[in-house]
């Protein structure tokens, strides 16, 4: 753990020295009601636990685990610091990171990931808030990578190729973090009988910017992950993502079967 917070706290505060300030995003402090803040706090709190018991696990059968989490916690900081304000929806869109994180680390460690870069966005930069960390953690955490993880297994087992895998990854994470969004401010700041009209206005605000973003993310998760496969697949190999490292002129490895 210490090794993990040394990385972390390292690859972040040599990008907050240059910060500018910035609108908030995420779901911005204040917006959720505390009895729907203190729900997603409770929803979210499973996987940030299991994510803590999983990352150390995989950690002391690979040493190089922690780095790479470490790197992998700085990308998703990075990624999710680019705010686009959508005022009618009280927060901003931006990409997430989580799709391609939770092919490389998995989805709890992302979870993880996650946690610490909203939490060091809210304290510092004003993006997100304590109050609504839960909810944020839910949507960009959880959702964002199991859903992300979900699709690339599924397009592997169907025998998709592994690039194309990691792009749907990369879209369907971005796009379901923000319909989780939407749905966790419809429920906090609608009545039930308006729920469904919230939700949908809410979700439609979001479209312009978040559906060319998703397109766009899963650009780079696939242009990251082909880069890891030509030039280092012996980390894929070790963390059971491909079965062996591809052969030059042979095509592409299969993913490991679970």
């Amino acid at each position: 753990m210490k090794r993990l917070a040394a990385v972390l706290t390292l690859s972040v505060a040599m990008l907050g020295m240059g910060a500018a300030p910035a609108y908030a995003m995420h779901i911005a402090e204040g917006i959720l009601p505390l009895s729907w803040a203190g729900v997603w706090y409770l929803v979210a709190l499973p996987f940030v636990v299991y994510g803590v018991r999983e990352m150390r696990r995989k950690s002391r059968s690979m040493p190089a685990y922690l780095p790479l989490m470490g790197m992998m916690s700085a990308a998703v900081f990075i990624i999710s610091a680019m705010p686009i304000p959508v005022p009618s929806a009280g927060t901003c869109s931006h990409p997430a990171g989580t799709g391609l994180a939770a092919i490389i680390i998995g989805p709890f460690a992302t979870v993880i990931a996650t946690s610490v870069a909203l939490l060091i966005q809210a304290l510092f930069l004003a993006h997100g808030g304590i109050t609504t960390w839960g909810a944020d953690i839910l949507s960009m955490g959880v959702a964002g990578s199991f859903s992300g993880f979900l699709v690339f297994k599924l397009l592997v087992r169907l025998k998709a190729p592994l690039t194309v895998a990691a792009f749907s990854a990369g879209v369907i994470a971005d796009w379901a973090t923000y319909t989780t969004t939407a749905l966790e401010l419809a429920l906090g700041l609608g009545s039930l009988q308006g729920f469904a009209g919230m939700f949908k206005a809410i979700l439609i605000a979001f479209i312009p910017t978040q559906l060319p973003i998703g397109i766009l993310e899963g650009f780079a998760a696939a242009g990251f992950f082909a880069f890891m496969l030509s030039r280092r697949p012996d980390i894929l190999v070790k963390l059971g993502i491909i079965d062996q490292a591809p052969q030059t002129g042979r095509g592409i490895p299969h993913e490991r079967a679970v």
